[in-house]
């Protein structure tokens, strides 16, 4: 059966209107929606509204709400697998503590919403694959930054200078004022600050990391 010239154009043309670098345009607008209102509270409807997509052009790019999520947080998770990685394949001294402490203000910095969306929600999104991932990160991080048999304070101590800045960080979008913190003071501000909360924790010795 010979199938007419006229028959293709619909799949042509809907092919054809998708526009280029809708995919990256979607995942900045979910990324704001789910830091803003919850991953919970925002439908693909809302994010496609948003953005100036239908729903369907969402779907096009993503199977689901909970991949379109693992599109969004996942080149976060990855920066800071990679500032783990290269913390622990290094003895630890008060040198490479501070360049660990650089890369994760940097990290803060660039991934702030990222950031907002783990620290409020992964309890409640508990079961997805990427939250999952970022949670189990986050106690290799503190297994690193403490000895293994540390105290609840030391603990206690990483808890609130890690998450501290994170949380004040994604905070500071809201009521941090730019003429009294100036965003190129807000970098070395929490180096210095994360470097004198995180000063009494124990450093770990060569043996304690086998």
């Amino acid at each position: 059966m010979q199938i007419e010239p006229e028959a293709i154009l619909p799949v042509v043309t809907a092919t054809a209107t998708v526009r280029p670098g809708a995919g990256a345009e979607l995942r900045v607008m979910a990324l704001q929606q789910f830091a803003a209102v919850g991953f919970a509270g925002t439908s693909l409807q809302q994010i496609a509204a948003s953005a100036g997509y239908s729903k369907s052009s969402v779907l096009y790019h993503f199977a689901s709400k909970d991949a379109l999520l693992g599109e969004v947080l996942t080149p976060a998770i990855e920066r800071l697998e990679a500032i783990l990685g290269d913390f622990t394949s290094t003895s630890e001294d008060a040198a490479s503590r501070r360049q660990f402490v650089e890369d994760f203000v940097d990290f803060l910095l660039q991934y702030r919403l990222e950031v907002h969306v783990l620290i409020n929600q992964a309890q409640s999104l508990k079961g997805i694959d990427v939250i999952d991932r970022a949670r189990a990160l986050i106690v290799r991080l503190g297994d690193a930054l403490c000895q293994e048999h540390a105290t609840t304070i030391d603990r206690m101590r990483f808890g609130v200078a890690l998450g501290g800045a994170a949380y004040s960080l994604v905070a500071g979008l809201t009521f941090f004022d730019e003429d009294i913190t100036p965003p190129d003071d807000l970098r070395p501000a929490l180096i210095t600050l994360l470097s004198e909360l995180l000063a009494p924790v124990a450093v770990r010795t060569t043996q304690s990391r086998k």
